[in-house]
């Protein structure tokens, strides 16, 4: 079994129409009578895995579990190019600076910090599905884009110029795709890596690592407030990022519906999975500066603006929805999804009209609509409509910030 046929739904022509009817609505029926912006109630928890430096447990109410546990190992950074030796020297040479060593070190390596796609190790694994299928690669791809699009992640697991951390990340999905799994793995690898814990480094420059066996001083990786990221009162703070969130979005003719299901995907115009990500503010920002973010971007953002968080977009990826993919082992030719077949003509019937007969390399002229027969759109979505889907989805005070304030209330063991 394909990631690909389990997402497809057994509805009839008429049934698809009708729920594409009921969701081109104002406002939309939903059929499990959700709101266009709610999520499906979840039970989250973290810390589940002992032997892991961070782990989570997500699990939706229609069923739908997963796990994601994260390890983490010391590995020997390979020096690549002169200009990461310029870096190294640049580093290494801290210590003649005027001021205290780990202080002039920590700075400069703090600036030069570079890191590689390759400390990040992603998989994902679903019942029934060969690890090799492509949908398990489109998958782990789409959350690892969004987590190394800025670069910063990886900076974070820089130890000094000859030895970093190696991150793993297995992404377990418990019970089978209930519907598309990339918001549910994405939230479970979210609190998985705001509960992730390193050790203390203990060693300085870029002598070999050792560190503190007390785990209970071990820094996360994520720290909660910007005031943990203080290294001392002489430096500046530094705003605290959030793991990336991968939302679903799609639009069904003026609506636009959050975290759809099985069958209202099947009759999405266009879907999209979007990735952003949070950042704190410096929390001694001036109350004028706050005031001003308020008014800006609207009353609705009041909370936001207090919490100092502001939303940036890392990717975006369009998704095709169940529709416009031919179920397995039906030739497009007899597919009532596709909207242009292949024929040409070929001798004549009964009534001396000329038969029509399928022949690759011809198109045929669309198929006329029928009435209360709904059909999958071709082609691909207008810009309007990619940039109202975005604009929703990074509306200050909508829902990215309900469910991070949903997250960030899960307790962290």
């Amino acid at each position: 079994m394909s990631a690909a046929s389990s997402q497809h739904v057994l509805l009839s022509p008429a049934e698809l129409a009708y729920l594409h009817a009921s969701l081109s609505l104002t406002p939309p029926i939903r059929p499990d009578g959700r709101s266009p912006t709610q999520f499906r109630p979840l039970i989250a928890e973290t810390g589940i895995l002992p032997g892991a430096n961070g782990s989570a447990r997500v699990c939706f109410a229609d069923g739908t579990e997963a796990i994601v546990g994260v390890k983490a190992e010391v590995e020997k950074t390979v020096s690549r190019s002169k200009e990461d030796e310029e870096v190294g020297l640049l580093v290494a040479s801290a210590g003649d600076m005027d001021v205290d060593d780990e202080e002039g070190y920590a700075k400069v390596g703090a600036d030069n910090r570079t890191g590689e796609a390759s400390w990040v190790e992603i998989t994902v694994e679903i019942p029934g599905v060969r690890d090799d299928d492509s949908g398990m690669v489109f998958l782990a791809q789409l959350l690892g884009e969004a987590l190394l699009a800025d670069g910063e992640f990886v900076k974070k697991l820089w130890i000094n110029r000859r030895y970093h951390w190696k991150l793993y990340i297995d992404i377990l999905l418990i019970s089978p795709p209930l519907s598309y799994p990339l918001p549910l793995l994405s939230l479970t690898t979210h609190l998985a890596l705001l509960s992730t814990r390193l050790p203390r480094l203990k060693s300085e420059g870029d002598e070999d690592p050792y560190f503190d066996d007390d785990w209970a001083v071990a820094p996360y990786l994520f720290p909660r407030s910007s005031s943990a990221s203080k290294s001392s009162k002489s430096s500046p703070t530094q705003p605290t990022t959030r793991p990336p969130i991968t939302l679903l979005v799609m639009a069904v003719g003026n609506n636009i519906l959050f975290d759809p299901s099985k069958e209202e995907l099947a009759v999405a115009d266009v879907a999209l999975a979007v990735s952003v990500t949070a950042t704190d503010v410096d929390p001694d920002e001036s109350d004028a500066q706050k005031e001003t973010a308020t008014a800006t971007a609207g009353p609705d953002s009041a909370d936001a603006a207090k919490r100092g968080r502001k939303l940036r977009l890392l990717s975006i990826r369009t998704i095709d929805p169940p529709s416009r993919l031919t179920p397995p082992g039906v030739p497009n030719s007899t597919n009532p999804a596709a909207i242009y077949g292949t024929t040409s003509s070929s001798g004549t019937n009964g009534n001396g009209q000329p038969q029509q007969k399928v022949e690759s390399g011809k198109i045929s002229e669309p198929i006329e609509p029928i009435e209360g027969v709904w059909r999958a759109p071709r082609g691909g979505a207008k810009r309007l409509v990619l940039g109202a889907l975005v604009q929703k989805v990074l509306e200050k005070g909508g829902v990215v910030d309900e469910v991070l304030d949903a997250l960030e209330g899960v307790e962290l063991t």
